[in-house]
């Protein structure tokens, strides 16, 4: 593999402007084909196999002009003083719900007189909006003006706002994209070249940029989620950024002790490179295993995300080393541009700050252990609080229209008029469909936990019924989920004695289907992605210790990060960073987090652990090689956590309730994985284990292919630093050779 690389490498950089020409082709194209093919976002949810489904495919082949995935808006009216059937607010409700009749996509609206929907003591009232197209794809201009129409029409005696799903926050980048200010800032810091910085993040930019015009691309073959290409968007900007950061430092080292650039760029892309290459692989091995759910909305966002990550690692090993030609000695620090390649060595005389805490964890392996345990242990307990569901407007800031909204229907009908349930009801084997339909009514209307059943609707066979349950709790209340489990249960078996079937569906509903379909889905997926991923990482390392390590290194990970988000989200501890409580999880999000951090975390383990490998076959000790490798890959290991941290802490700084927990999720994953499990754990662990951690049993080296991602089949250039110089960087003297 490194033989490969290392061609790879100096052809790029040779060829260089056929390779730059041929990635801003690429683009082109792309960016045509995006302009041109892309289709708006797919609003489809699928959950095959269950009852919500189940519910949805009969309405679609019997009520044939219901609209299901219609848009809809509710506008909310509370009379401060007196009542909203009171002549001069009655006019005013009048004025808006004509205004809104003529607002943009707007198929029809219904007064509160018409429907119904006049609180108890007159307070509160709701007109329904229907828009003509789905929620996904309202114009922002429709959205706007309708918000517009409710700000103007609010008064000191008649207070108005607006929810419903049209309402909902959609995703915006324009914020989230800040952090890359913050990863220019560190590549510059790290690098000490603005033109290594420049490289790194063009490199990364147009992974991206390739990753998402196809994305877009693509929405004109498939339906594609709305947050499918922000993900993608996502996880390509960290890690493209992080790859091109790793190869253009092993560059400058090269470059710093070989004359020969184009030698210097190919030995950086054989070694830097494999490591690149084998954690790009871990991380489409672990976004694309999340397929085996079976969830299309899983798959689509995994393989997205899987195809620009593979993206990032293409453009990180042939765009980036012909970029790299074109800087020239640039990329070097400014006092060392000018110095040969025999007065500059890599090697570190002084005791810095990666060499001290490499040499305390490796002294103190066993006390370096507890304390971060017990530090982890402390960050996971949380998690046992942990509570799935799908944060709605509730949730939202008290002071938008939309939480205003919805605690109003919460105030005049019950919480549960924020979240109702849909019963369809099958009476194709009823003898008299439409008494069958009545006393399925009346047994629901009678069923502990419902406070409202409205009349049946049928459909024009008159074969099929739908029957709208408003529960008493809230869409997520644990009360809602046991009123489903109980229609689920008893009720379905006394209604089957009626001669019909029925099957519930809405939102609690879909969220107790979709909660067990991952549950289903979490063992297999585990043993897939951990299991490819193992064997992956035992032909990179030859080893048997560190894949086992890292894997339990993965979980010690994934529960700190659950803690960290039942703590944040459920516990409100970050409230005065503007995050608010959303008081659950997304019900999607664990096994999502489980396969990116799982491939994140491998990421830092490959990083790293390949420098430590590599300066252990060349010659080095156990410890040695530890804290030679640790004191090589420190530096450029943080600081690719921090840009990855600083680029999904931006994405946290939105208003999509979804995408914040998914950007505050692999914030605190990477941060805990690379400073806590892979740059104190590991090399502790490692120094406790000794020639242990590179041990393989002799039957499965031969299996193995043998990929030598540390170069050492390359041969010629500079000979790699000795295992004294290495010992003398740390100031100890030389425990010894591993030849």
């Amino acid at each position: 593999m490194s033989a490969l690389l290392y061609r790879i490498g100096r052809f790029s950089f040779r060829a260089r402007r056929l390779v730059l020409l041929s990635w801003v082709l690429l683009v082109a194209v792309l960016g045509v084909g995006a302009a041109t093919l892309a289709a708006p976002s797919a609003t489809t949810f699928n959950l095959p196999g269950t009852q919500s489904q189940e519910a949805f495919d009969l309405l679609e082949e019997r009520f044939a002009d219901l609209p299901l995935d219609g848009g809809s808006a509710q506008i909310v009216f509370i009379a401060e003083n007196g009542s909203v059937t009171d002549l001069a607010q009655r006019q005013k409700i009048d004025e808006v719900v004509r205004a809104a009749a003529g607002a943009p996509e707007v198929a029809a609206v219904t007064s509160p007189f018409q429907n119904g929907l006049i609180s108890a003591d007159q307070r509160i009232a709701v007109a329904e909006v229907t828009y003509a197209v789905s929620f996904e794809t309202v114009r922002d201009s429709s959205r706007q003006e309708l918000m517009e129409l409710v700000e103007r029409s609010s008064s000191a005696d008649l207070r108005t706002a607006v929810g419903g799903d049209v309402m909902e926050l959609m995703p915006d980048v324009s914020k989230e994209l800040l952090g890359l200010l913050v990863a220019a800032v560190v590549l510059v810091i790290t690098l000490g070249s603005l033109a290594a910085a420049g490289m790194s993040l063009i490199a990364g930019v147009t992974g991206v940029m390739v990753g998402l015009l196809g994305i877009l691309t693509a929405t004109a073959f498939l339906d594609l989620g709305v947050t499918t290409p922000i993900l993608a968007l996502m996880l390509g900007l960290a890690v493209g950024i992080d790859y091109a950061l790793f190869i253009v430092s092993r560059y400058t080292h090269e470059l710093s002790r070989n004359p020969d650039p184009e030698d210097a760029i190919g030995r950086a892309v054989a070694t830097a490179g494999s490591a690149v290459f084998f954690a790009g692989t871990t991380v489409v091995i672990a976004l694309t295993g999340l397929s085996v759910v079976g969830i299309g909305l899983l798959t689509e966002m995994g393989l997205a995300a899987a195809v620009t990550v593979a993206v990032a690692v293409l453009v990180a090993i042939t765009l980036l080393p012909a970029l790299l030609g074109f800087a020239g000695r640039r990329v070097l620090r400014r006092g060392r541009r000018e110095q040969s390649a025999d007065a500059t060595t890599e090697a570190t005389t002084g005791r810095t700050l990666a060499s001290r805490w490499a040499s305390l964890t490796t002294r103190r392996p066993v006390t370096t252990l507890v304390v971060a345990l017990l530090g982890l242990g402390i960050l996971t307990l949380p998690a046992l609080d942990l509570r799935l569901g799908v944060p709605d407007q509730g949730t939202y800031p008290e002071h938008t229209t939309q939480r205003q909204a919805y605690d109003a229907v919460s105030e005049g009908f019950g919480p549960g008029f924020n979240g109702p349930l849909l019963v369809v009801v099958d009476l194709a084997g009823a003898a008299h469909p439409t008494d069958t339909a009545q006393r399925v009514h009346t047994e629901l209307a009678g069923t502990e936990g419902v406070t409202m059943a409205a009349p049946p609707e049928f459909n024009p066979a008159g074969d099929t019924a739908i029957i709208g349950v408003v529960p008493r709790g809230g869409p997520d209340s644990e009360e809602t989920e046991q009123l489903v489990q109980l229609l689920r249960g008893s009720v379905t078996d006394t209604v089957e004695e009626f001669g019909a079937r029925i099957a519930v569906t809405g939102t609690a509903a879909i969220i107790i289907d979709f909660s067990d379909r991952m549950a289903d889905a979490l063992l297999t997926y585990l043993l897939v992605v951990i299991g490819l991923s193992f064997v992956l990482l035992m032909t990179v390392f030859r080893s048997v210790v560190v894949p086992l390590k890292a894997t339990v290194g993965f979980l010690l990970s994934l529960g700190a990060t659950f803690g960290v988000m039942v703590a944040v989200f459920q516990w409100g501890w970050l409230e005065w960073l503007g995050i608010h409580t959303t008081d659950v999880v997304v019900s999607m999000l664990p096994i999502f987090i489980i396969g990116v951090v799982f491939g994140l975390a491998m990421d830092y383990e490959v990083f790293l652990v390949t420098r430590m490998r590599e300066e252990y076959v060349h010659g080095a000790s156990p410890t040695t090689s530890v804290r030679a490798g640790f004191g090589h890959g420190a530096r450029v290991v943080s600081a690719a956590a921090i840009i990855m941290v600083s680029v999904f802490a931006g994405f946290a700084s939105g208003d999509a309730s979804d995408i914040v927990q998914i950007g505050v999720a692999l914030a605190a994953a990477v941060a805990v994985d690379a400073f806590v499990v892979r740059m104190t754990i590991v090399p502790a662990v490692l120094a406790l284990v000794g020639d242990k951690a590179w041990w393989l049993p002799k039957w499965l080296d031969r299996i193995l292919p043998d990929l030598d991602v540390e170069g050492r089949n390359l041969g010629g250039g500079p000979e790699p630093d000795t295992t004294e110089e290495l010992a003398h960087s740390f100031g100890r003297p030389v425990e010894g050779s591993a030849k």
